[in-house]
């Protein structure tokens, strides 16, 4: 006879929710979910240094957007999978302390760049593009999504460097 087993639930994936990203090498960082879409589309600020294991909600209380490591939009699957611990959402969020970036993206064939200004509420609605000059690549969060097995490799090369 077949007994079936307890789905474990899945975390609220809301603006607020600050969670452990496990890095390939060992260990982990964090990150915390400043703009969320219905569909998956996440705005995260992800931060270092690399710990041993999960930290607790307490000890990240007091990052700020200034001590992030990257910033970044991505897809919600290493937390809807239980792949990323959640370590829970803070009583203060206030979504003022973590804005949407201005993103630039560079066009490699052309060699032109772009500010790209997305929705206050929707990481994943484009507002409007502004061509900008040559080199402002540099200077601003490169635009695009980044999947789960990314951002965890994009972190581990980030914070062993």
């Amino acid at each position: 006879m077949r007994q079936d087993c307890p789905v474990p639930s899945r975390p609220t994936i809301a603006e607020g929710l600050w969670f452990a990203v496990p890095l390939r090498d060992s260990g982990f960082a964090v990150g915390v979910v400043a703009r969320a879409n219905p569909n998956g589309v996440l705005l995260g600020y992800f931060f270092g240094p690399r710990r041993v294991e999960p930290p607790t909600l307490d000890q990240v209380s007091g990052l700020t957007t200034d001590q992030a490591l990257w910033v970044s939009k991505f897809g919600y699957l290493g937390l809807r999978n239980g792949l990323w611990p959640v370590l829970g959402r803070l009583d203060n969020w206030r979504r003022e302390d973590w804005p949407m970036p201005e993103f630039v993206r560079y066009e490699e064939l052309t060699g032109r760049s772009f500010r790209v200004i997305y929705d206050d509420l929707d990481p994943n609605k484009i507002v409007r593009e502004v061509q900008v000059a040559p080199g402002a690549a540099e200077q601003g969060p490169h635009d695009g999504s980044a999947g789960a097995g990314f951002v965890e490799i994009r972190l581990t090369n980030l914070l062993s460097a």
